[in-house]
Parts: structure tokens; sequence; C-alpha cells
């Protein structure tokens, strides 16, 4: 059974002449990397939006979204922060406290995870990203790229089945990028982490991928392996 399966999914804004997204249907499998790509105002942010109910916009949707062959709607909102991490364009739009130790166990302290299993989690994100020299650090004392790097620790600390990542990498610097790409890869191959992630430096991601989604206005143009898709 597919993690993610989409059948006939359109969504419109209020007042909206066209739709945002128009019949879209497709699966994404456990342990895949999946690459949206498509030109600026094609739907990429909203289809990925649309795939964590608190992140859904407003509007009108039609067709189903399915977790596990289950409807989305009907799986309740701690479960989906459980099992569903997301990462946004802009790092500092996701930070909520001032000391990297406290954004790491965030999550963790929403939804009452117990201290034991709160500090092994807070601290297994750390040695594993690396970011243990900066657990008592200011936040606003990281770059970008590190802010980045420790979003993505803290939503890897409630061990989602899957992470959804919005141009995670629009306001890094190449390096930053390069690092951050990477530790996306070792996540999914490593950890076995569905990675489902939209970008427009595809040299980047596509050879990472095991399938790409081409939008246009709202419909799927290609879908398939990178080399199916780049034929297409």
């Amino acid at each position: 059974m597919a993690l993610f399966a989409l059948e006939h999914l359109s969504f419109s804004y209020p007042d909206a002449t066209v739709p945002a997204l128009d019949e879209l249907s497709l699966e994404v499998e456990r342990g895949e990397y999946l690459c949206v790509c498509g030109k600026s105002g094609c739907g990429k942010t909203t289809f990925l939006r649309q795939l964590k109910s608190v992140l859904a916009p407003f509007g009108q949707r039609s067709g189903a979204i399915l977790l596990d062959g289950v409807s989305l709607d009907e799986v309740p909102l701690e479960t989906q922060a459980r099992r569903i991490g997301f990462v946004m364009q802009d790092p500092d739009a996701q930070i909520v406290t001032d000391k990297v130790w406290h954004e790491l166990a965030f999550g963790l302290e929403s939804i009452g995870c117990p201290s034991p299993v709160l500090r092994l989690r807070v601290a297994e994100m750390a040695s594993y990203f690396g970011i243990s020299d900066w657990f008592d650090r200011d936040v606003s004392e990281l770059s970008g790229g590190q802010k980045q790097l420790l979003n993505l620790a803290g939503v890897m600390a409630m061990q989602p089945d899957v992470l959804v990542c919005d141009e995670p990498t629009s306001q890094l610097d190449p390096i930053a990028t390069a690092s951050f790409l990477d530790t996306l890869r070792r996540l999914n191959r490593e950890l076995g982490v569905t990675v489902i992630i939209s970008e427009h430096r595809l040299e980047d991601v596509l050879a990472q991928a095991d399938r790409a989604l081409v939008l246009d206005e709202g419909r799927m143009m290609a879908y398939g392996t990178p080399r199916e898709v780049a034929a297409r």
C-alpha cells in the first residue's frame, strides 16, 4: 500500500477562476524520494500543503488524499504531527523558540512526549545532525543554513514517516544548499524516510530522486523516473 495516494485531487482558491490544482492522481511509496518541479506559480506549494491538514490553504478541494489508505481528513492532527514532517522555505518562519536545545524539543513537548524519551531523541538528533556544539546557543546567532538544518533536526526528532520540503534551500547559499540536500539524502537512504521535495535547482535534486512530478498551472505534465520525465 502506498504511503500517500492522491485520487483526482483538485483545489481552487476563493474567487479563483481557474483551479490551482487540477485532477492530480498519483501514489508515493514508502521510502521514495519524490521531486516536485515546475515554474513559479505552477502549484507546487499548494500541492505540498495539501499533504498536511493544518497547513492546507483555505479554498474548495475535491478528490481524495489517503495516508496508508485512510482519508487524511480522518487522520488525527496529533498523528499527522508525528508522521508528516514539513520544512518551509523561510527558516525563520518555522522557528518558535530562542535556544537550539528547546527548538529540538519543542515538537516532542507539544505532543506530550515523556521526558526520558524526549531527552534521548533530542540527543540522538543533535548527534546525527552534528549540531551538539550548538546545543546552548541562541537561535538568533545561527546562519540561515544552520537554522534550516535545525528545523530539519527538530522535525526528525518526531520520527516522521515522510518529510515534505517546500523549496527548503531557496534562501541558502550554495554550500549550505549542498549540505542540506546531502542530509536529506542520508535520511532517505539510511533511515528510510520518505522525502517529497519541491526545488528549482533541479541539477542538485533530480540526480537523487526516485521519481519526479512536473506541474504546470496545477496540472500533471509528467510523472515518472527522472530519466522518463527528462525524455518527456
